[in-house]
Formats: structure tokens, sequence, C-alpha cells
């Protein structure tokens, strides 16, 4: 049986979006190619954003144009409004029309002055993090049952994409944060030995050294191992604190 015309579209669209969405990236990068693919997705979208809740501060994490960090900034003036409660409640929120809108009655009439006539918001949840994913069109009823079928599985592969970048950016954290933890046990390691060397003192007394040089120059141990290594010069640990 033959699909539809706008069925066919809408896989071969999705197919699309889900190769750019994986490729890899950065959080920030992931969250941008989302907002920029989401306008141009779905049908009758204007302008794409995802707006973030985090310990009772609201942000625009990512806008596809200068017109969503405005519409956001009007929901989290008037505390209300349904990309707020997406990102809050977990569900999906359209206003079909914010003229003839009773849910958010402070928000709809200022949204409407800015020329934004319909919103259709969904969850993103990421992480625990509460945020959602926002379409905003200049006309109302801008999307119809098709438009929102195509949103929701976009919303989907977002996430899933934006869960993956979290997650390979958290494991490279946790990589580089490793390395650079052996590095510096590799630096102390050798300036101790220079000092054990020159000093014929144990690795404890070299250590210790090094600690309180760290401490009267007020760096880093890893930046005191490095200089000695470097220039060769005893570190100064402060007038009389030699033993």
């Amino acid at each position: 049986m033959r699909l539809p015309d706008d069925f066919v579209d809408l896989e071969t669209n999705l197919s699309e979006v889900a190769r750019a969405l994986f490729a890899p990236g950065t959080v920030q990068g992931t969250l941008q190619k989302i907002v920029d693919l989401a306008e141009r997705a779905v049908d009758g979208c204007d302008a794409a954003g995802i707006l973030v809740v985090d310990r009772g501060s609201v942000t625009t994490a990512a806008a596809s144009s200068a017109l969503v960090v405005l519409v956001d900034q009007l929901q989290i003036d008037a505390d209300e409004g349904p990309c707020l409660d997406a990102s809050t409640r977990g569900t999906t929120f359209y206003a079909a029309d914010l003229v003839d809108e009773p849910r958010w009655p402070t928000f709809a009439p200022t949204a409407v002055s800015a020329s934004i006539r319909s919103v259709l918001a969904y969850s993103l949840q990421s992480s625990g993090r509460a945020s959602a994913l926002n379409l905003y069109s200049r006309f109302p009823h801008a999307f119809g049952a098709t438009d929102r079928a195509q949103g929701q599985l976009f919303a989907t592969l977002a996430r899933l994409a934006l869960d993956s970048a979290e997650d390979k950016e958290t494991d490279e954290r946790k990589t580089a944060n490793l390395i650079e933890a052996l590095r510096t046990r590799e630096l102390i390691g050798q300036a101790q030995g220079i000092l054990i060397e020159r000093e014929r003192i144990t690795a404890d007394q070299a250590f210790d050294v090094l600690r309180r040089a760290s401490q009267y120059m007020n760096i880093k141990l890893r930046e005191v191992a490095e200089n000695l290594i470097d220039t060769g010069e005893d570190p100064p640990i402060g007038p009389n604190a030699r033993s």
C-alpha cells in the first residue's frame, strides 16, 4: 500500500534529522543543531528554542533567532507560559491561538504583541534537567495534526541526541581529568626525585617541601613541581621553614 506523500516526506525528513543530530559534537552544539533543524523540519515553525529550568533559574539554552529569546523572556517575566509548563510538567503544551488563550492570561497578550500567535512546546527532559523544545509561529493554528506528530518525533530524537552528547561530554571530561591527574602525579614524582637526590631526604620529606612551597607561593602543587623540573631551582618555602 502506498503511503501518503506527507508521511513519506516525514520519514525522509526525520532520517536526515537523525543523521544530523547524532553527528559528533558538544552539548551546546547539539542544542543549537536541534533548534536550527526544528525550524526547518516542522512546517509552520518560524522560530525554535530550548528553555531550561535549573534550580529556579530559567534560561534560553539555544535559539534559532532573536525572536525566541524575546518570547522566552516574556514567559520568564510573567512567570507563566506553555514553554515553562512543558519544562516543569513533563508534557506537551499547544497554544493554537494566543489571542484566545485563558491558560496564560499575562503571557498570551504580550506574545501576541510580539507577533506570536501559536506555540508548540515539547518536554525535553534530559539527564533530569527540566527543559522544553519550543516552536513559535506568527500564524494562528499553525501546527496541524501531522505537524504536531512530526514535532513529537523530532523532540524524541532531540532528547536522545542530547542525552548522547551529554554522556559523551561527561566521559571526555572524566578522561581528561584522569589524564591530568596522572600527569600531575608524574610531575610531582619527578620533582620529588630531584629533591631526594639533591637534598638526601626521603620521599615524604621531599613531598613536604613541595607542599610547603605550594602554600607559601599560593600556587598549585603541580606548578611548583613543574617549575622545579623546568628550572632546577629549589622551591621557596618561606624563611626558616626548611627542617
